[in-house]
Order: C-alpha cells, then sequence, then structure tokens
C-alpha cells in the first residue's frame, strides 16, 4: 500500500472520530462528547507522530528537503494541537460554544491541511520513499493500527 493510500484512509479514520465528537457536543451529550473526542485525539496524535517521527524525517532524508513542506506540516501539526486544547478546555467546562468554534477553525484547517498532502506531499513521500515503502508502511501502519483498533 502506497503512503497515500495508508495516510488517506487514516485521514478518513480522523475525520470520522472528529464528527463523532462534535455531534455529541452539540446535542450537549458531555460524557458522549469527551469519549469521542480523546478517542479523535488519540487517532490524530498517531498521525502525527507517524508522519513527524517516521514519514517526515524519512523524506528529509532521501530529498534533503529540509526547510520545505514537511516543515509547513509541522507548523501546522501545532496549530491544530492548539486548537484540539482549546476543544478539551471548553469540553471540561462543557461549554458548546468555545467547543463548536474551536471545532469549526479545526475542521477548516484540518481540510486545508489534508488537501496540501494528499495532493501534493503524499504523492511526493511516495516517489521518494519507492525503496523504503515496505519498511516504512508496516512501521507506520503498526502506528496507526492502535487508533483504528480503539474503534
Amino acid at each position: 500500500m502506497t503512503f497515500s493510500l495508508l495516510m488517506q484512509r487514516h485521514h478518513k479514520h480522523c475525520d470520522e472520530a472528529f464528527a463523532a465528537a462534535e455531534a455529541a457536543a452539540s446535542k450537549c451529550d458531555w460524557t458522549q462528547a469527551q469519549e469521542q473526542c480523546a478517542f479523535f485525539v488519540r487517532a490524530l496524535e498517531d498521525h502525527f507522530r507517524a508522519e513527524e517521527e517516521l514519514l517526515f524525517p524519512a523524506f528529509e532524508n532521501a530529498t534533503g528537503m529540509i526547510a520545505g513542506p514537511t516543515q509547513v506540516m509541522r507548523m501546522e501539526h501545532r496549530q491544530m494541537r492548539e486548537l484540539v486544547a482549546a476543544m478539551r478546555a471548553a469540553l471540561e467546562r462543557k461549554d458548546e460554544a468555545d467547543f463548536l468554534g474551536a471545532a469549526q477553525t479545526l475542521l477548516i484547517m484540518m481540510q486545508q491541511h489534508n488537501l496540501k498532502e494528499e495532493n501534493i506531499l503524499y504523492p511526493m513521500l511516495d516517489r521518494a520513499l519507492a525503496a523504503q515503502e515496505a519498511s516504512l508502511a508496516a512501521q507506520v501502519n503498526e502506528r496507526l493500527a492502535a487508533s483504528f483498533c480503539a474503534v
């Protein structure tokens, strides 16, 4: 399986987990919102770590591109983590408006981020890391498997 397919599949998984958390919060079902948000955060962090600890360093080593697309993706990951923290704080306060406001901003950011990865970065990874695909994909799959199993 290519990195593009593997990571796109996990984007969809994260999106579904996010939607479940948002739906529960919009109903003020705080227990369910907490559970779904925790599940979403785990999936998102698994995704970010697979990229930041495995894929991005391998790509940078293979291409020599350190101040390029991976740097932008890391910056966006930091911004998304800040929004997730705001969502979690709003959940603790049972503040629907703050939660949904942060969630809406995060949704827009995730959509833009995922488009860049899926249309630009992942195809670059597929080409640059073709020789390492089998071993590296297995490592990435192992990182992502935990969040798929937690459903």
